[in-house]
């Protein structure tokens, strides 16, 4: 039953988080504040169902319910406590998510920020992180079901990668995909802003603190996994050129360089309205952490930490992969009507 509802909050977070990338937009066309507030209550509803899925997931492995495949596939009746818990994200469709969880968690801190956002921007960041969540909730759903049951169910599970029975699987991941995914928010302010045609000191300030905060945990998390490989392998071990690092690498490298440059987004320094360039080192971060993660769990680059999915869950096609990237090459267009909203 607990499998079921899980699957069933899953599904629905589809509906809400439908919802929350065309209520908003339409609200804001119409000018109509209300409807433009929706998105709020969307993003909230939408991480506690997936927060709901995801519980269920955990409380399958904790309970070693073996009618459930990917449990079968990952966890053993005997294994520790701690590793059965980690063995939740140790695959490709916990992981999947797992991500899917990161993704909506940051979505409803936007809507719960305190932050002074104009109404408008609020209203086309949360709508452009909704279709980002669609996308990848359909996929999730459609391809890479984690709530798949086994009839008959089997009397024991297959156990985890050995490998990965590690501290290490409980820390780098979660960093790595709270700064892997984070950076769907700066992208999510970009397209906004672009939608709106507003780029100023106001949004500069909005997206500032969404950027570092990614940008920090994403580079906890290659450290982590930098550690991690080390010590299991020792100095110029094949996993410190994992796919799986040079994958996080390049979202990290692209806004290093624009944070070097962006005075902006720092603490300290002037904070000045963000440019063509910001707007493509936000485009070119969402599309190298979609495309680190097409590599990473598509099979074609093999890792150790994971191993290749399933051929049907490929993500050669995935919604991750065709996002622009040349955000910066579409100048901002003149503030349109209702300037209402704005404030």
């Amino acid at each position: 039953m607990i499998v079921e509802i899980g699957h069933f909050a899953l599904a629905l977070a589809l509906g809400v988080a439908v919802v929350q990338s065309l209520v908003p937009l339409w609200g804001v066309a119409r000018h109509d504040r209300a409807l433009a507030s929706v998105g709020s209550a969307a993003a909230v509803t939408c991480f506690l169902l997936v927060a709901l899925a995801f519980a269920a997931l955990v409380t399958s492995y904790v309970r070693s319910d073996f009618s459930v495949e990917n449990v079968v596939a990952n966890s053993h009746s005997t294994q520790p406590l701690i590793y059965k818990l980690t063995s939740v994200w140790g695959n490709h469709e916990g992981s999947m998510l797992l991500w899917v969880l990161i993704l909506t968690l940051f979505g409803a801190l936007v809507a719960l920020s305190r932050r002074s956002l104009p109404v408008r921007l609020r209203a086309g960041t949360l709508a452009a992180q909704g279709m980002v969540t669609v996308a990848f909730l359909a996929f999730t759903l459609l391809t890479s079901n984690p709530f798949r049951r086994l009839v008959p169910a089997p009397p024991e599970g297959q156990d985890l990668n050995p490998i990965l029975q590690d501290l290490g699987l409980a820390i780098h991941p979660p960093l790595l995909y709270v700064g892997y995914v984070g950076f769907s928010i700066t992208y999510a302010f970009a397209v906004a802003a672009l939608i709106d045609g507003r780029i100023d000191a106001v949004w500069a300030r909005a997206v500032r603190p969404w950027t570092l905060l990614a940008w920090v945990f994403l580079t906890l998390g290659i450290a982590m996994g930098s550690y991690w490989a080390y010590y299991e392998l020792g100095w110029g071990g094949w996993w410190f050129w994992d796919p799986v690092e040079n994958a996080s690498l390049m979202p990290w490298l692209a806004w290093a360089s624009e944070l070097l440059r962006a005075p902006h987004l720092l603490p300290a320094g002037r904070r000045r309205a963000f440019t063509g360039r910001g707007r493509s080192a936000a485009g070119a971060c969402h599309a190298a952490r979609g495309r680190g993660l097409n590599n990473c769990e598509d099979g074609r680059d093999d890792t150790v930490r994971g191993g290749p999915s399933p051929p049907e869950s490929a993500l050669q096609d995935s919604p991750a992969t065709p996002m622009p990237v040349a955000l910066g090459d579409v100048p901002p267009g003149r503030q349109r009507a209702g300037a209402g909203l704005n404030q």
